[in-house]
């Protein structure tokens, strides 16, 4: 368990501009986890494995992307006790996102705003990254016990047309391929132009279709295969959701995570900051991320891999997610809210949903 409770650090962090807050954060992660220092935020992992996607996850907690865009704290990340980690998105190209401000909190709603614009330094310094963590160094290893599980997360550059978008994620596949347990395709960042687009029929079967094919050709070349898993947004209709439940299955995608931030403002209406543009992250995307995932569940059937995320800040909340039909859970916004406590309590209530069958 961490020696320096969260609620002593939040109030310091939380009278910072939230991303000097975010920057400072994995700056000591990053700097910190082969020091004493990483006894501040370090937990004993709760075991609970599961296997999925040809996988075996330690636990059912995972972090969502987002957090780590540069793949810097991969170590101090996964010294929380999640049972895998997933960082970026990560662009062919370094590019510096948005205008800053552009992260906003919203405490009255246990939320935040961000229109970040997948800033982050490019796929060579990612990859560099994720080869000097001590995570891929250790990989192989005899008696290094059940590991951490990566995912990497990959997306378009900003100045890319979307007709050419296909072309940036076979980019990064293809970089990020030799070093990923499995490779999330974002689609649905609502902070780059267009790119909710590519979740559309005609476009989704063409870029599904490229990618499947270089996975194949990328088999080869490695020796392993890394499953793939498309990330979707909530502002979807029941019929949009079959849709891509339907593209999911005939290309051969492995999974799926559900959601993405919103664009709506319905729960968060008259709060500060609830007028920023971006997505919307936090308790007020639970309810819809949650639809989603029953969704698809109905309409994927018992076996898909399908991992939720959208509003977990409680371990009630994140067997809310599996008792709608997903298989792990993603944490990010709750645990800006709640600290590295939030990642033991949930796969604590997740082990007991399991043992109560």
């Amino acid at each position: 368990m961490a020696l320096l409770p969260y609620g002593l650090a939040r109030p310091f962090l939380f009278n910072l501009d939230p991303e000097t807050a975010h920057e400072l954060t994995l700056e000591t992660l990053a700097r910190g986890h082969g020091t004493p220092l990483r006894w501040a935020w370090c937990n004993g992992r709760v075991e609970d494995p599961v296997k999925l996607a040809g996988l075996e996850f330690p636990n059912r907690v995972g972090l969502a992307a987002g957090l780590d865009k540069n793949a810097r704290a991969i170590d101090g990340l996964g010294a929380m006790g999640f049972g895998f980690v997933e960082v970026g998105t990560v662009t062919p190209l370094a590019q510096p996102g948005n205008p800053k401000p552009r992260m906003f909190r919203l405490p009255g709603a246990d939320a935040l705003i961000n229109r970040m614009g997948f800033n982050n330094d490019g796929l060579d310094a990612f990859v560099r990254h994720v080869k000097n963590s001590r995570f891929h160094s250790t990989r192989g290893l005899p008696n290094a016990g059940q590991r951490l599980i990566l995912g990497l997360n990959i997306g378009k550059n900003a100045a890319t047309p979307i007709e050419r978008a296909t072309d940036d994620y076979l980019t990064c596949l293809a970089g990020v391929y030799p070093y990923a347990d499995y490779v999330t395709v974002n689609i649905s960042s609502p902070n780059t132009k267009n790119l909710r687009d590519l979740q559309s029929d005609a476009a989704l079967d063409a870029l599904l279709s490229a990618l499947k094919s270089r996975q194949a050709e990328l088999r080869e070349e490695h020796g392993k295969q890394v499953p793939l898993f498309l990330k979707i947004a909530p502002d979807l209709d029941e019929t949009q959701v079959r849709a891509i439940a339907e593209a999911l299955r005939q290309h051969g995608i492995e999974g799926v995570i559900a959601t993405n931030t919103t664009l709506s403002r319905e729960a968060v209406q008259g709060l500060p900051h609830a007028e920023e543009t971006g997505g919307l992250s936090g308790a007020p995307v639970s309810e819809a991320s949650t639809r989603v995932v029953r969704q698809l569940r109905a309409a994927l059937g018992a076996g898909f891999p399908i991992i939720g995320v959208g509003g977990i800040l409680s371990g009630r909340d994140a067997a809310e997610k599996i008792e709608a039909g997903a298989d792990l859970v993603q944490i990010y916004t709750g645990l800006i809210y709640r600290g590295p406590a939030l990642v033991d309590e949930a796969a604590r209530a997740l082990r007991a949903l399991r043992a109560r069958g």
